[in-house]
Order: structure tokens, then sequence, then C-alpha cells
């Protein structure tokens, strides 16, 4: 019989600490250190602060906070730390649409430095000259990657910057007068969800395009339901199933000539940079994301930056402030005619484009260039790995290669082995890997979703490969030893009532103090 080849994926048991939530580790009347008391002189001269506050400011009892010593404080957070994963710890190609990638540690000397750290949102331009000129030149260099005319980072990511987007079209077609006549968003199945969200908060009904046999929008259903009531296009792509629209320009052109406005949600470009513009497939709005794709961590929901770009033609209505250079100063303007207004305070998550800016300078458009065409031979590389997995199918496109991730289907391993999606999950951790399944609802059955970006080896993603062919043949030699994961991982199995059922969420110690009866204090 041949051996085995040696395995590429390492041994890995995850710390698991008994560790309780940091309310019920408190002690009353635990320090971590003991503050100085002011001197009796000091006391007398000054009297006590907080009766120099105003009395809307000061609290009726002290905060309820947890009363522990330094040591615990330390020892506590760092069990907590042995219990995560992330890009720095771990092969992360299993994120599928979210773009993990390795972010250069000197793009974090940037934005951690006292001259961002410790810039004031309030503070004049005058003493602020040099973050105007990075936001500035960073908008500069996302017009030429767009090939659109003004960018805002006010969006703090990227359903924040569709939000924005459909401010904008509803904006635009108020001014006309045709805001009531105006009422339909079109958008993908296969497009990111905030796209059909962001427009449905604005009122708009939302008319759903699905993917015809080979797995592209349907181009005889587009032309079905552009009318005079179509305010605009919103859409992904590539879609989260990897697959380009190669008629996307016609899409574009068929919404222009019946009056809507058309917005390129471009929260996944790893694979386009350099090589594709939204100007050049005729939209006029787009975002990027800078966290993710321009260098910034995802940040587990934040902070990021849902960069919003827009033509020269609706600039009027971008959030303010934008900042304007007149060739000697840069200056905050809040006064675009038709600004949409706020999506956020201030302008934006400032950290994430310091970080934008660097990688971007760093690469330079070769670079960028370079970016997008290694992510896409990653994703095509492992694409022509786990096809071959038993169990494993690829629905759509058949034959065709991919742009920067690739939905796939458990279906037929859920079929024969009674294995799903959700177990192959858990079962995962178990190898010290990330792995994603898709948004809800499910179109393609049994979904994973992967996005191997630039940052990853052949022998990274040969590794991951290997722990699913693992995780494969186990389903269908004894399937209970996948059904029972995770083994080696803090993960554990939730029953699903827990997530169907709202009385039982707690997102803070006072909610869930709150609904276990236990006692709050004000």
């Amino acid at each position: 019989m041949e051996a085995r080849k040696p395995l590429l994926r390492r041994g890995f048991h995850q710390a698991k600490w008994d560790e309780p939530i940091i309310f019920e580790l408190s002690q009353p009347g635990e320090r971590g250190i003991l503050v100085p008391q002011a001197e009796a002189g000091v006391r007398a001269e000054a009297g006590e602060p907080w009766n120099h506050l105003p009395q809307t400011m000061t609290r009726k009892a002290p905060p309820a906070l947890p009363e522990l010593s330094q040591a615990r404080v330390l020892r506590h957070y760092l069990r907590l730390s042995q219990a995560t994963l992330g890009a720095d710890l771990n092969i992360e190609t299993g994120q599928g649409t979210c773009t993990m990638k390795y972010s250069p540690k000197v793009n974090e000397k940037f934005p951690s430095s006292s001259k961002v750290a410790e810039l004031h949102p309030f503070q004049d331009d005058e003493t602020a000259q040099g973050i105007l000129e990075i936001i500035h030149k960073t908008d500069m260099l996302l017009r030429e990657i767009s090939g659109l005319g003004r960018f805002s980072f006010q969006p703090g990511g990227g359903s924040q910057a569709a939000l924005a987007i459909a401010s904008i079209i509803r904006a635009y077609h108020d001014s006309r007068g045709e805001g009531k006549q105006r009422d339909e968003i079109i958008t993908t199945v296969f497009s990111h969800p905030c796209n059909a969200a962001t427009a449905a908060v604005k009122g708009f009904k939302i008319v759903t395009i699905y993917p015809d046999q080979d797995g592209y929008p349907d181009f005889e259903a587009l032309k079905s339901a552009v009318s005079q009531r179509t305010a605009g296009l919103m859409i992904t792509n590539p879609e989260d199933t990897g697959v380009f629209n190669p008629r996307i320009k016609e899409f574009t052109r068929i919404v222009h000539e019946a009056g809507g406005l058309c917005s390129y949600d471009q929260a996944n470009a790893n694979g386009i940079l350099g090589v594709t513009r939204a100007k050049e497939a005729g939209f006029d709005l787009c975002f990027f994301n800078l966290h993710k794709t321009f260098s910034s961590p995802h940040g587990c929901g934040g902070p990021g930056s849902g960069a919003v770009g827009v033509t020269k033609e609706l600039e009027r209505f971008l959030p303010v402030p934008v900042v304007d250079f007149d060739g000697e100063k840069y200056s905050l303007n809040y006064d675009l005619s038709d600004s949409i207004g706020k999506v956020k305070m201030f302008y934006g998550g400032i950290q994430a484009v310091v970080r934008a800016y660097a990688w971007i300078m760093s690469l330079g458009a070769e670079g960028l260039e370079a970016v997008a065409r290694t992510a896409v031979l990653n994703s095509n590389y492992l694409l022509s790995k786990i096809r071959k997995i038993q169990g494993v199918e690829v629905p759509y496109a058949s034959g065709k290669h991919r742009f920067e991730q690739v939905r796939y289907s458990w279906g037929p391993l859920t079929e024969g082995t009674g294995v799903t999606t959700e177990d192959v999950q858990r079962r995962m951790c178990d190898f010290g890997l990330h792995y994603w399944t898709s948004h809800h609802p499910w179109i393609v059955p049994e979904p994973f979703t992967l996005e191997p970006t630039e940052s990853y080896s052949k022998q990274e993603l040969d590794e991951y490969v290997e722990a699913l062919q693992e995780i494969s043949r186990e389903a269908y030699e004894n399937h209970e030893v996948v059904k029972n994961a995770p083994y080696r991982s803090v993960v554990h199995k939730i029953s699903p009532e827990w997530f169907d059922d709202p009385d039982k969420w707690a997102i803070s110690w006072r909610s869930y103090l709150k609904k276990h009866g236990g006692k709050v204090e004000t």
C-alpha cells in the first residue's frame, strides 16, 4: 500500500479557558492601582472637581464597572486573546466576500502616530494641513483607480457607503422632479445584500435579477425590469459567486437609456484593481472599502472606510465635508449645493484612509495590478483543487475561470452523508482555519465561499485544501466525526433555538441582567 504523504496542515489545539466574563470576576473593593489623593491644601483650594460640572453631566451613582486587580485584568484579556483567530494567526481564505489579507505592519505605524492619533475633528484647517493633504491625495488616487470624479470618505464602511449612494440616487431624482415616479432599484441576487437593504431603507422598491443558466445576471430579465420607474441599478461585479458579468456595460447602457443611475459596489475590488474601472463600465457611482481591499484589517465591523465616488455631475450630492485644494491650502468644504448631509460624524475613519494612502503609494500602478492578477490566480488555483474534492460542486459558469472568489457547494456531500456546510465549518476550527458559508438566503445549496487574496502562497493554499480533503474523507467514512466537531477549538455547538429566540439574546451585561432578573445599577 502506498504510504500517505506527510500532511501539510500543522498540529493545532487552541487554548481554552473556562473564563467568566469580567463582570463575574469582579470583587468589591479590589483595585488595579491606587490613585494618590490630592493634598489637603489643593483640595481646599480647588474643591471637589465634580462640583464644577453641570448637573446634566453628572451621574446619580458611580458606573457599575468591574473591580479587579491589575494582574487579573491582564490575565483575563490575555486568555481571551488566546481564544481568537485572525489573519495574523491563520489562513484567512475562508472569509469570502470580505477580502482578508495581510496588512503590512508598517502601515500600522502611521495611523498610530501621535500626528494622526491626537488630531481633533474640531481643530482649525490651518492646523491639520497634513491630514487634509492625505485625504485629498487619496481622493485623487481613487479617481484614477475608478475613473470617477470625486470621493467622500465619510461613510464608515460598505453598507454605510451603499446607504449614501441610495441617498444620492434619491436626491438626484428629487432634484429633477422625478422622485415620486422613480421608485425602483434594480439589483441582482448575488450582489451584496446591502445594496437591496439600503435602497429599501430609502423607500425604494427592490427588483431582483436572478442568474441565467450560465450563472450570469439574466440580461433579458434586466430588459424586462427597466422602466420609467427605474431609479437606478445597484450591483456587485464580479458577484459573490466570483462570476464577472461580461455584459456589464450593456446593463448600464439600458438603465441610462431609461433615465436611471448606475452604482458599482466595489467592496471586493481585489481582483480588478488596475484591470477594469467603474467609468469604462458606465457607472455613475461606486464605493470601495478602504479596509479590506486597501490594507486596513477587516476589524470585525470597524473601524473602516466606505469611500463613495461619483461622477462630476453628481459631486454636488456627496456627503460633506469634502477636502478642497486651491493649489496652496487644503480646506474642508461644507457647501456642496445639494449634499445629502452626513452619514457619519465628522469626516469618517481617517486611520483607514491613512493606511490606504500608504498602501497605494507603496505599490504604485503596477503593484495594484499585480495584486489583482495574483488574487485571481490564487482563486483559480484553489478552484482547480477544490472542485476535485469528493462531495463538492461548483454551480454556474461551468468550466469558466472565476475572479477573486468562488461560492462552492457541499450539496453532494450533504446528500451522501448528511454532513452540512455548518458541520464542515465547525470541523475547520479544529485545523485552526477560518471558513464562511454565504449570505442568507442560500441560493447555492450548502455553500462555502473562499476568497484567497494576493497574500497567500501556494503552500498555504495547499494546506487549506488538504484540510477540506480530510473533512470530506471523514464525512464519507464516519460522518459522526464531523457532525460532533469541534474538538480542539474554543468554539462549541450552539442550539439553533438560541439564535431563533430573541428573548435569549443579550448584547451587553446590562441587558443580560435585565432579562435574567439581576440587579442593574444606574
